[in-house]
């Protein structure tokens, strides 16, 4: 196992990754040589947006949920991908050829920057290339007993903040408040971050999403301080679908630590359960709950390979 990737982000080292070829605007690097200009705005500023992909039984899973989020994402900070969906999915399925990936246990980071600077300075008027695409699919399976391993969570200062400041819902590559948290929950020898929102209401945590289960309902943040995840928001329609009561919600930490279970939603790992917040013990085990929604989410993802 990874020792340095905690909580739904261990996984198994595959040394298949060691040669994987890389996609950058359209040619194919081998993983020594793939690289991007120090002017680049990702690099530089951090200003682009990206997508976490993953490939199940040679296709990836809910493609058109994840190119919808990256081109919104786009266009409200006004940066033009610069090639059709069409293309970047031509692009997407050529990597995955080019590296023989036509199995399970799969993940690609596809990262959209504003392009290369003419000089060290934020004003976009100064770009002088055209958006840069980076495509890196990895051999990259979730740990197996990430399904029912209890995660650890912990409460930390560092809050999701308000749209007029850098808005939560846009995932770009400024990520850096959600990395200072989690360094406070590595510190306190959690596996990941439990962030409020700027009203001190559960949003959401530092990489994944996260629930409880109160009663038989499962509740989430109200998303007004959250990425809008793909997961996430499967998770609720699987769940409404099957007559759960689900609820986007404002809840406190209070409502937390009287949770009969938890749980976390991502794109490289999906559910998992939480055992324990702020020291409070939620469950020991996976509860019935979260075992459903786990069939439930797997189920939904085989109907849209189907």
């Amino acid at each position: 196992m990874i020792e340095h990737a905690t909580g739904t982000h261990v996984f198994t080292p595959d040394p298949r990754n060691e040669t994987i070829r890389i996609d950058i605007d359209g040619t194919l690097y081998p993983r020594a040589e793939a690289k991007v200009s120090v002017f680049d705005s990702g690099f530089m500023l951090g200003d682009g947006v990206w997508e976490g992909l993953r490939v199940h039984r040679g296709r990836i899973a809910f493609l058109d949920r994840h190119f919808d989020r990256l081109w919104q994402g786009a266009k409200a900070i006004a940066m033009d991908i610069g090639i059709s969906r069409d293309d970047l999915a031509a692009r997407l399925r050529g990597v995955l050829d080019a590296n023989g990936m036509d199995g399970n246990g799969i993940h690609i980071r596809l990262m959209v920057t504003r392009g290369v600077r003419s000089t060290p300075y934020q004003d976009p008027r100064v770009v002088i290339s055209p958006a840069t695409i980076v495509i890196i699919p990895e051999w990259k399976a979730p740990a197996p007993e990430t399904a029912t391993r209890m995660l650890n969570l912990f409460t930390v200062h560092v809050r999701r903040g308000y749209p007029d400041v850098q808005d939560p819902k846009l995932n770009s590559h400024s990520k850096l408040n959600c990395i200072t948290a989690c360094i406070q929950a590595a510190q306190a020898g959690a596996d990941e971050a439990l962030m409020l929102d700027p009203h001190g209401f559960v949003a959401t945590c530092n990489s994944t999403h996260f629930f409880i289960v109160r009663g038989g309902e499962v509740w989430t943040s109200s998303g007004d301080y959250c990425l809008d995840g793909i997961t996430r928001r499967i998770v609720i329609e699987v769940a409404r679908e099957a007559g759960i009561p689900t609820y986007e919600r404002n809840f406190s930490l209070t409502d937390v630590y009287g949770a009969d279970e938890a749980f976390t939603t991502g794109t490289f790992a999906g559910l998992a359960p939480v055992g324990n917040v702020d020291g409070r013990v939620i469950g020991t085990a996976r509860g019935p709950m979260v075992e459903r929604l786990q069939q439930l989410y797997l189920a939904r993802i085989e109907k849209e390979l189907a």
